[in-house]
């Protein structure tokens, strides 16, 4: 990536504040960068960031393939402005209650954003953007924990433990997701293909451990597994590892 590209987007990220042309290349532009980006993010909501590219994103706009290029460097970069505006979509909410209770918050408004846009956890993010949207989250969410008795390294690190966890916790809720409605049924009808065979394979006795724990779960859960209860369970044995820090 050159040197000007990447002056390029944070100019781009940063265009309402710094008030730039929307377009800074060719002709009189026929769409807005804003529009671009809302074409990028239809389009990865719609097919995922694997199939995303820069002709699907032209064509959604009418516009030709190198067209597209007066807009934005290229599509790495129209990706990192596509995540800094899905930052922004939805307002952080004050902080009230107990810094565990504002932690929680954090960690379930990052929940609800993977599930509304799950391309998200396909993003190569450890070299992020910095944009508006993205930097009013970091700040946001540590002030949720200002104030508890953390150094600064440690609100960092617990911000990005919390973050790291609940994208890992997400995955598996949208993959869950996404094999029920691939695959036309539910995880109560692929047991039932699937228990004649298990029961041949896995006699009474022969996994005595995990036939009388995966039983438990099985009926608890009517599924393979429960990833929205198992997200609860991780970020509360998490915030008890932060309430033993902060004590």
């Amino acid at each position: 990536m050159e040197k000007q590209d990447v002056d390029r987007t944070l100019t781009l990220l940063w265009r309402r504040t710094l008030g730039t042309p929307q377009g800074s290349r060719g002709p009189k532009q026929r769409v807005s960068v804003d529009e671009v980006i809302q074409a990028g993010i239809a389009v990865a909501d719609a097919e995922g960031l694997p199939a995303f590219s820069m002709r699907k994103v032209a064509d959604r706009l009418g516009l030709k393939l190198m067209s597209i290029y007066t807009y934005v460097p290229g599509r790495s970069e129209l990706i990192g402005l596509m995540v800094d505006e899905v930052m922004g979509e939805v307002p952080h909410p004050p902080h009230s209650g107990t810094w565990r209770e504002r932690l929680t918050g954090v960690a379930r408004h990052l929940w609800d954003e993977y599930h509304r846009h799950p391309w998200l956890l396909q993003v190569e993010s450890s070299r992020p953007w910095i944009g508006p949207n993205g930097t009013d989250r970091y700040e946001w969410q540590l002030a949720a924990i200002e104030g508890a008795g953390l150094t600064d390294l440690e609100m960092d690190q617990v911000v990005t433990v919390i973050g790291a966890f609940t994208a890992g916790a997400a995955r598996m809720s949208v993959a869950a997701r996404s094999t029920a409605e691939e695959s036309g049924i539910s995880d109560a009808e692929w047991w039932e293909v699937n228990a004649p065979i298990l029961e041949r394979v896995m006699p009474p006795g022969a996994y005595p451990l995990a036939g009388r724990v995966g039983t438990a779960a099985g009926e608890e859960y009517n599924a393979v597994a429960d990833p929205a209860r198992s997200f609860r369970f991780g970020l509360d044995r998490m915030l008890d590892g932060v309430q033993v820090l902060i004590r």
